[in-house]
């Protein structure tokens, strides 16, 4: 957590008393100072906007206000303890449970809500991630509205969808959504909180006023997923979800193409005693070498918690990313209790991790922006359960690599939902790493085809490289075009094991 830069000004002959009661004060003096500059900000707006904003802003009080308490990790390591195997279920076991004659009754309490709030920047694009063309011409949006259908089609049920955009993305999305009219969805959408960046020097907003115009957009920030439960719960939609009758929400990553509803999961949830109703379950998967630092579930204070790197002490961090000791990652697929998300929101009672974000704008200005984790409430809810989900489940699409692998012959396309291809011997996907002249604007300018990755391990391309029609890559190729040079892979080439240099030599290694 953040040192106060204020605290090398502290007077030498302080005892440790007086230290704390000085500290204290400065804690209050930039609560205070932080309450005036929020007050300022509202004068600058009217009606609807000032209304959204007063409610955002008492989110982001109460962060500031655990923020500027912190003193030490939120973790002490030696109370980490592996989780009990009771409260790991293995998927394997749900499954062979099979389900019930009707599923409908299930489905009909379900809800299906994407966190959308994120831009294509990391790929090269602008706004909305969701609507990057992922396989076939088919979006993310596409793929999930068609997941849905299909459910509701089969199963002669209701499941919503629920988009929780952000203002980087509410504007554009509600615009492509007019798509989707005729399609059996009900689609809802509503939008993260929009918190000041603070200046990391003053710890004062960085705005000057609520406008988000392009010279003073970057004063501001959506506070990462956890937000999910203030803003659900601000915009009515989860008491208007209550009053429909659904109870459980199924919460994923937009970009995540595994993350479908399972009807197995689904069943196990709905089918706990009444008893040790579970109100929370997380979807985790075993970790590899790729995943070390994703969160983890761990056993503390008696309760299950999502411990991620950023609360680990730095003298424990090879200890966290180990394979060994922390076995299983979190996939962020979540299902979660509706009626516990109201009564927990009200009762002040979720208590998520800070996580301190920090940033260098534009102008070279130093700012850290408070976020959650939408994992990090588990510890909150009552007999939280994890599920050890097969790798299938988690699929994000985060970079050009892995868009190239969900468009390849390695998966197939059946009612929006990726499944990998029966041909692949092994259930595990190759390692690609694509250089920059990837990013997805030139990705397809680059590829007369995909080409076949069935027997792929692993591939390194960088530079000006092309592939032609019908390429075959096949175990470990490397293809390097030094800068000036360009490769252009033949077509009906067949490349297994090699290395392709600048001057297109082929070795075998």
């Amino acid at each position: 957590m953040m040192k106060y830069l204020f605290l090398s000004f502290l007077p030498a002959d302080l005892s440790k008393a007086g230290m704390a009661e000085f500290q204290e004060k400065l804690r209050l003096q930039h609560e205070t100072s932080m309450h005036k500059e929020l007050e300022k900000l509202l004068t600058t707006a009217k009606g609807a906007e000032q209304e959204i904003s007063k409610k955002d802003f008492e989110g982001f009080k109460n962060l500031f206000h655990r923020f500027l308490q912190v003193k030490g990790p939120s973790v002490k390591w030696d109370k980490i303890h592996k989780p009990p195997e009771d409260l790991i279920h293995p998927y394997d076991k749900i499954k062979a449970q099979g389900l019930p004659d009707s599923v409908a009754a299930s489905l009909n309490k379900l809800v299906v809500v994407k966190l959308n709030g994120g831009l294509g920047t990391s790929m090269g694009c602008k706004g909305p991630k969701s609507v990057i063309s992922v396989r076939n011409e088919n979006t993310f949006l596409d793929l999930t509205v068609h997941q849905i259908e299909h459910l509701n089609k089969t199963f002669n049920v209701d499941v919503p969808l629920v988009l929780m955009n952000s203002f980087n993305t509410d504007e554009d999305t509600k615009k492509i959504l007019q798509k989707y009219t005729h399609h059996r969805v009900h689609i809802h959408t509503f939008n993260q909180s929009r918190y000041p960046r603070i200046n990391k020097e003053s710890l004062l907003p960085v705005a000057k006023n609520l406008g988000m115009h392009s010279d003073h957009a970057d004063a501001w920030y959506p506070p990462g997923h956890g937000d999910i439960y203030a803003s659900f719960y601000n915009s009515g939609l989860l008491d208007q979800l209550i009053a429909e009758g659904k109870e459980y929400i199924f919460v994923s990553n937009i970009d995540n193409l595994g993350a479908t509803v399972d009807l197995f999961i689904l069943n196990h949830l709905m089918t706990q005693p009444k008893d040790k109703r579970c109100e929370f379950i997380m979807e985790v998967t075993d970790k590899t070498r790729a995943d070390v630092k994703g969160g983890t579930l761990i056993q503390y204070d008696e309760k299950l918690r999502l411990l991620e790197i950023a609360q680990v002490p730095k003298a424990h961090v090879d200890e966290f990313k180990s394979v060994n000791k922390f076995k299983i990652f979190n996939t962020n697929n979540l299902w979660i209790s509706l009626a516990a998300i109201k009564r927990l929101h009200e009762q002040n009672a979720m208590d998520m991790e800070i996580i301190v974000n920090p940033k260098t704008l534009d102008g070279g200005l130093n700012v850290i922006q408070l976020e959650t984790a939408v994992g990090a409430a588990i510890k909150a809810f009552d007999n939280a359960l994890g599920v050890n989900v097969p790798r299938s489940r988690f699929l994000p699409v985060k970079t050009s690599s892995d868009l190239l692998l969900v468009m390849s012959n390695l998966y197939s396309l059946d009612a929006g939902s990726l499944t990998m291809s029966k041909k692949r011997e092994f259930p595990s996907t190759p390692h690609v790493k694509l250089g920059s002249h990837f990013m997805v604007q030139d990705f397809l300018t680059r590829f007369e085809s995909i080409p076949d990755m069935l027997e792929l391990d692993h591939l390194t391309v960088s530079g000006d490289v092309t592939f032609g029609k019908n390429v075959s890559l096949k175990g470990t190729v490397i293809i390097i075009a030094n800068h000036g040079d360009r490769i252009d892979i033949p077509a009906g080439a067949v490349l297994e094991n090699k290395i392709v240099s600048g001057n297109l030599r082929i070795l075998d290694h």
